[in-house]
């Protein structure tokens, strides 16, 4: 009797074993974790239409350094590109599937308006002017225009020191605007990058637009240019979107706060902008 009951444990010990076995995968398979369930929401909102779309398009800047630059790859890498990518990820959308397009300081608001991009996170400074054709999420940073020069130039050290003078920015941005207000002479392109040549040989005598985005043009082209001044205006990012998705609008913001809290935001500055220059908390969101 007692080998008979020693050889029941035994097989039921086997049969337990077997269960297990199975409810694993089988054998010394590692358990699959769970699959986090897709993100629900209301039907006809922006957000429902594109989670069930599996895709997004954002407009962002392939040009500049630090907050976004194509790389080797031709995929654009930088801050601004962060931060896209987690307003993509909590719309149940991978990395693979947005599809960038390179927007420019005069195309921002149109590619949004003809529905070319779903939004823009592109230096994109919010301003009431801008806020007449799309809306704004954010602000997520607040940037400041400051001047770019020749390293060895020791004459220009303020905004004060641009008037009468040829600057170079790129046409439809408010740091070219700001530089027609200050009696300095605005020489317009279409990219900051192709600022840098004029400046090079003598045909303007700065760069001007916001401070990091010099800081990442001086960090790429080391020991040529150098960054001087104080920034002498207040340039607060945001995420353009159509003009009154309400909806969508809030929501990002809903987005931008939980990844300033949770840490995802401190991770995209520290993995790109980081690099160069030092992490600042981000400003409040408007909700208006």
């Amino acid at each position: 009797m007692k080998r008979m009951r020693i050889a029941l444990v035994a097989a039921a010990a086997a049969s337990a074993l077997a269960l297990a076995g199975c409810a694993g995968g089988g054998g010394d398979t590692a358990e699959e974790p769970t699959a986090e369930p897709a993100p629900t929401f209301e039907a006809g909102t922006t957000m429902a239409e594109l989670a069930e779309a599996g895709k997004v398009t954002v407009g962002t800047k392939f040009d500049q350094p630090l907050f976004g630059l194509v790389g080797p790859d031709g995929t654009p890498e930088g801050f601004d590109v962060e931060i896209a990518k987690i307003i993509a990820s909590e719309l149940g959308i991978d990395e693979e599937n947005i599809e960038w397009v390179e927007t420019v300081s005069a195309n921002r608001e149109p590619f949004i308006e003809n529905g070319q991009v779903d939004y823009v996170v592109a230096t994109y400074t919010i301003n009431d002017k801008r806020k007449e054709v799309v809306s704004f999420a954010g602000p997520y940073y607040m940037a400041g225009q400051s001047i770019l020069v020749l390293a060895d130039n020791e004459d220009i050290k303020s905004e004060d020191d641009l008037k009468g003078q040829e600057v170079c920015s790129v046409t439809g941005s408010t740091p070219a605007a700001k530089l027609a207000e200050i009696g300095a002479v605005p020489v317009l392109t279409d990219t900051y990058t192709n600022c840098l040549e004029p400046l090079r040989a003598g045909e303007v005598v700065a760069v001007s637009t916001d401070n990091v985005i010099l800081a990442g043009l001086a960090a790429q082209n080391e020991g040529e240019f150098k960054v001087v001044g104080k920034p002498f205006t207040e340039e607060p990012y945001g995420i353009g979107l159509a003009k009154d998705d309400t909806e969508f609008r809030m929501w990002i913001n809903d987005v931008l706060e939980a990844a300033y809290e949770d840490g995802r935001y401190e991770e995209a500055w520290e993995s790109t902008a980081g690099t160069v220059l030092p992490f600042v908390e981000p400003p409040a969101v408007d909700r208006y």
